[in-house]
């Protein structure tokens, strides 16, 4: 063999110099070695590679290397020089007159380049995008702006015309899906990296905190910004990307052409060719997160399209959860898109695309979204190919090609209603579904699932919580840091499984109003409560549960493996442990007839269970349990959309379907076998032949087949001499060769493999349909498993902390009493009595704290409808309400609640400077929402009324606010205040009771012989107007020189005139000099408005608020009749 071109060049000025040599032999055969010298670190490096060729392969292989150099040549002046005569260890020896001498063009000898100054290359820009002359100036060293993507193609009738033409197939790729996705992040696989070009690389190194460099574009050799990363740190840097900067990301994935040959591992590719196309296989938004590992488990990733239908009321809502499937619809209107909105609390809110307009700035459904904490996408549903479309018919509508669930789907009711047949939508949620396809098959592209059919939530059968109460009484989250620790999701929960817990948050943001749905699950709470050892046996179980729900939908979206499908048949197995558990339950239950109820409801949940043991066995004898290794979960992040065909796969060992599920299995099975025993028999003969027992035979990287030898300085002396043996790298004591024979063997090996993985990747669609099939009843049973763990969870919550059943009632209440207090038809039940009610949330604080909470006793039945109190007391009665209709137990020593259908709550000053609101007027648009849409069944709770403006103002609002609750609302609501006369102003009066005189006992024999008789009065408040009761706290002084006190939470009848503002504040810190000015302050308004305090004795009785007002008010009886005249 001869040497057929040697040589040596520079890729780039700080790059390594590179030897490569090109020998043929064989036939139709060519053997390239090169070695790399770095000269960051000095160390060499040497591969080898043995490709299969025809003349004219190589020919164009060589017109490929001249045209390098050539370039190279033309953008920096280079020296050559002829190299001095010496061979290096390892160089083929040149054979002259060799026959493959004349297949190669123009031979070359081998040349020595020397680096001399060239000038920098700049970065493509506007004023460099046509190749100019060399200039004399040298370029500077800080880059000039990044060049546009825009400034290298051209857009003619849908096809890209390239200036530069891009020299590569990677890079026509790049910037076609640049002009693609304009909107978007791209991020371009290439290999093992992701990488960003052109303007979005400083961006992206920006958000990434990762370098930004350059790299080479177009025939010119000018230079571009590009910046990259690893895979495996994919899902890190798309939560930075798009969860909290909330951009859009397109992932351009490498797919394997059909035709390509088969990649050995390691082997190198042959020259300008790639076996993998790319293009976009998914965009990446904030709603359309899988299985990301940033994605939180125990809470719901709505995206949710929004659609208001012109000269229409009606704004249809369609929202989604792309990881669970799970799908709703509802109608809704401008007055309440807000509070549904809410609710659903989506992470991202899809518009149609003339919403984008400025113009529509005002618009209802840009007004609810105009906090900016929800991410909005815009999309044109009649521009973005579905393949699942919404046929657009006239109403009533139709979803012909979306997968119907029958109406027993339902495992828990959740106010939703479930389409049977063809499902029928009113026309605004028919715009909604489409538009919601539409993104999710722009978006997801090839991952888009099979939708199933919408349900359609029904608004009278849960109970109404507007934004603000969900805020106020922080059930998600605390006020404190928008943390869920202190909120009352985070106090009640007691769920131990991810799918129970979202379900556990949908309960919370939405209790139901239906009478007997709440009676089932209280009974289910109360059977777990009344039975610790079945309660202790359910919650193991359920510990050892995966999510089914999200299991499913991920086999649905194809990126599921086979862990995932063992997965949901050890999900399956547990789910029959439970339900075997629970009948054997009822059925000793049964025999002591007791608690029907319990029973009855028991019955109807296990009634809807499916029996799937054959899909779990069908699974177990199909899938090979392969335990992962420490840190292979790391290497390869979920997100990704593997390579069938990718090194790691072709290099297992641990295969994921059993040989005996397949004949095609079992065959290539037992052909691999073979191969590997004669891979030990070649590999034990040239060990024995060549007396090298450290050598050993591999396939992978760096040289794909090679023989690899360690102690080479000991043992190889033999396998240098022999010709078969071609060195391909030396490091330190180890050596690989290249050995034809096995080389072919091991080929062969590769190829069995890869047999293997295309007959598993067969068997694995297999199951995934058949899970399919039966994902309609894997869900069923999912959906009453969560249902079990959230009752378990009220159980052991009310355990726990002392919780009662309340009695949650519709029926029908006295005629007398509603004859005098109303004047509508309706006869539902508006009681609402807790008695020695506690705070969930701040009982459990004062607990940790080694404090009690002091419980208070609230009636809000028809004879009281308006009540006042504190705030702690407001929050504790909305809050043991949403409990109660939920089905879990209350704080409480006995409960008793008619249906409330909608909570509000006007408690908390904050402003909103962003909208230019003040904290007043946001109290007032609060205020306002309340007595528009509260009615007689509903819940209100207000605190601090008009406090953010004057005294005046002020008590005028409060009072015109509580007269309206009670005129017109009619509803039961409680109002607490520090304006006190507006209890004066609502008919408020004490009488005193003079108690009989009551003997003592004497305490000690020099006591007196006479009784000690004692005359304290009782004060009894009263009120002129009917249904309204007042209620106040107060303090207690202990009497010690120091004027101490402790404060009293539990609610007393009547009226406190005194707030004791200023003990506060001095409890609070305010310097005891500022304390002695306010009291000075206080004396003096007491006396009559700033006049001189004589004798310790002040001029005038009136009030501070009657100085304030400059009234002249001498009575509280004043106040009366100006409460009377309304």
């Amino acid at each position: 063999m001869r040497c057929a071109f040697r040589g040596r060049f520079k890729p780039s000025s700080r790059g390594s110099t590179y030897d490569l040599s090109i020998t043929p032999f064989g036939t139709n055969r060519l053997l390239i070695l090169s070695r790399c010298f770095s000269r960051a670190t000095g160390s060499c490096q040497a591969a080898g590679r043995d490709i299969r060729c025809t003349p004219a392969t190589v020919a164009e292989l060589w017109k490929e290397i001249k045209a390098e150099e050539a370039l190279l040549a033309a953008s920096s002046p280079i020296e050559r020089t002829e190299p001095k005569t010496r061979r290096r260890l390892g160089d083929p020896v040149p054979i002259e007159g060799s026959a493959r001498q004349a297949e190669l063009e123009e031979p070359t000898p081998a040349t020595r380049v020397r680096r001399t100054r060239k000038a920098k290359a700049k970065p493509l820009g506007d004023e460099n995008l046509v190749a100019a002359e060399p200039t004399k100036k040298r370029a500077s060293k800080t880059p000039k702006p990044y060049g546009a993507c825009q400034q290298v193609y051209t857009e003619v009738n849908g096809t890209y015309q390239f200036n530069p033409v891009p020299k590569t197939q990677l890079a026509r790729d790049i910037v076609e899906n640049h002009a693609k996705f304009p909107h978007c992040i791209l991020l371009t696989r290439v290999g093992q990296f992701y990488e960003s070009y052109f303007e979005q690389a400083p961006e992206v190194a920006k958000l990434l905190n990762i370098k930004l460099a350059q790299r080479r574009w177009g025939i010119n050799g000018r230079l571009v910004y590009m910046a990259g990363f690893p895979l495996a740190h994919l899902d890190r840097h798309l939560k930075t990307l798009v969860q909290h900067e909330k951009r859009f990301v397109a992932l351009c994935e490498e797919f394997r052409k059909p035709d390509a040959p088969l990649v050995v591992p390691g082997r190198r590719k042959k020259f300008g060719y790639s076996p993998f196309e790319r293009r976009v296989a998914r965009i990446v938004t904030p709603g359309t997160l899988i299985d990301e590992s940033f994605v939180n488990p125990y809470d719901n990733n709505y995206v949710c399209a929004v659609v208001p239908v012109t000269n229409s009321n009606d704004i249809g809502i369609a929202w989604m959860d792309v990881a669970t499937g799970e799908f709703f619809t509802q109608l809704s209107n401008p007055s309440q898109i807000g509070d549904d909105l809410a609710r659903i609390n989506a992470r991202e809110v899809v518009l149609d695309k003339y919403l984008e307009n400025p113009e529509y700035n005002d618009h209802p459904v840009q007004r609810a979204l105009a906090d900016g904490l929800t991410s909005i996408a815009y999309c044109d549903p009649a521009s973005e190919p579905t393949t699942t479309p919404l046929d657009m018919l006239p109403v009533p509508s139709t979803v012909d090609n979306i997968t119907n669930v029958s109406a027993t789907d339902a495992a828990v009711n959740e106010g939703v209603e479930i389409m049977t047949g063809a499902p029928v939508f009113s026309y605004a949620e028919t715009l909604a579904i489409r538009l919601i396809s539409a993104f999710l098959q722009a978006n997801l592209r090839e991952n888009m699932p099979t939708l199933t059919a919408p349900v359609r939530f029904q608004e009278d059968s849960r109970m109404q919580i507007d934004s603000h109460t969900v805020r106020a009484l922080e059930i998600r989250k605390s006020a404190q840091g928008e943390s869920i620790v202190g909120s009352l999701t985070s106090v009640v929960k007691r769920t131990v499984t991810t799918s129970g817990s979202r379900l556990l948050s949908r309960w919370l943001c939405g209790p139901s109003t239906s009478v007997p749905e709440i009676r089932a699950r209280q009974a289910l709470v109360a059977l777990f409560h009344a039975h610790p050892h079945l309660r202790r046996d359910i919650l193991a179980l359920l510990r050892q549960t995966g999510d089914a729900i999200r299991l499913a939908q991920k086999l649905q979206l194809r990126r599921g493996c086979a862990d995932d499908l063992l997965a949901i048949a050890e999900t399956i197995g547990v789910h029959t442990e439970i339900m075997s558990r629970l009948r054997l339950e009822m059925k000793l239950t049964k025999r002591t007839q007791e608690n029907a109820d319990q029973i009855y409801s028991l019955g109807l949940l296990l009634g809807r269970v499916s029996d799937l043991s054959q899909l779990a066995d069908r699974i177990g004898t199909a899938v090979h349990v392969t335990p992962p290794l420490i840190g292979e979960n790391e290497l390869q992040p979920a997100s990704l959309v593997g390579d069938p065909n990718s090194e790691e796969l072709l290099e297992s060992k641990n295969w994921s379907i059993k040989p005996d599920f397949d004949p095609h299995l079992r065959k290539f099975h037992k052909q691999l076998k073979k191969l590997k025993s004669q891979q030990e028999k070649m590999q034990f003969d040239l060990q024995r032949d060549y007396h090298v027992p450290t050598l050993m035979l591999k396939i992978g990287t760096p040289h794909g087949i090679f023989v690899h030898i360690s102690k080479i300085r000991i043992y190889g002396t033999h396998i240098r001499e022999d010709p078969e043996f071609i060195p391909l790298s030396k490091s330190g004591s180890t050596e690989s060769f290249f050995y034809k024979p096995w080389s072919q063997l091991g080929a062969a090996i590769v190829e069995c493999q890869a047999a293997i993985h295309q007959a598993e990747r067969n068997a694995l669609e297999a199951l995934r349909t058949e899970v399919g099939g039966r994902e309609v009843a894997l869900r069923r049973n999912a959906r009453i498993i969560d249902e079990i763990d959230v009752t378990v969870g009220f159980a052991e919550l009310a355990a726990e902390m002392k919780f009662v059943r309340p009695v949650v009632n519709d029926r029908l209440a006295s005629p007398h009493v509603f004859i005098s207090a109303f004047t509508h038809d309706s006869f539902r039940s508006l009681n609402f009595l807790t008695v020695n009610a506690r705070h969930p949330a701040v009982e459990l604080g004062l607990l940790n704290s080694g404090r009690v909470f002091t419980p208070n006793t609230v009636d809000l039945g028809p004879d009281t409808r308006l009540m006042a109190g504190k705030s702690t007391v407001l929050r504790q009665c909305a809050l043991i309400a949403i409990l109660a209709q939920t089905g879990s137990f209350v704080p409480a020593d006995y409960a008793e609640i008619g249906i409330v259908d909608r909570v509000f709550s006007r408690i908390g000053a904050r402003d909103d400077l962003f909208r230019d609101k003040s904290t007043f007027m946001v109290e007032m648009l609060e205020s306002g929402e309340i007595l528009r849409r509260a009615t007689e069944r509903s819940l209100v709770i207000m605190d601090e009324v008009g406090r953010g403006t004057t005294v005046r103002d002020g008590l005028a609002i409060a009072f015109a606010t509580a007269h309206h609750l009670h005129g017109t609302n009619q509803c039961r609501a409680m109002f607490a205040t520090h304006f006190h006369e507006v209890a004066d102003m609502l008919g408020y009066y004490e009488t005193t009771n003079e108690p009989a005189p009551v003997k003592k006992k004497r305490t000690t024999k020099a006591s007196s012989t006479a009784d000690l008789v004692s005359t304290e009065s009782t004060i009894v408040p009263h009120c002129t107007r009917p249904h309204i009761s007042f209620f106040c706290t107060d303090i207690v002084t202990n009497g010690d020189a120091n004027d101490t006190f402790t404060y009293s939470h539990r609610l007393r009848p009547g009226v406190n005139r005194e707030s004791h503002g200023l003990r506060v504040a001095q409890l609070g810190g305010i310097p005891e000099s500022a304390v002695e000015v306010a009291k000075c302050v206080m004396e003096r308004l007491r006396a009559g408005g700033g006049a001189a305090v004589k004798s310790g004795r002040a001029k005038s009785s009136k009030s501070v608020l009657e100085v304030g007002l400059g009234l002249g008010l001498e009575s509280r009886e004043a106040m009366r009749k100006i409460g009377e005249d309304f």
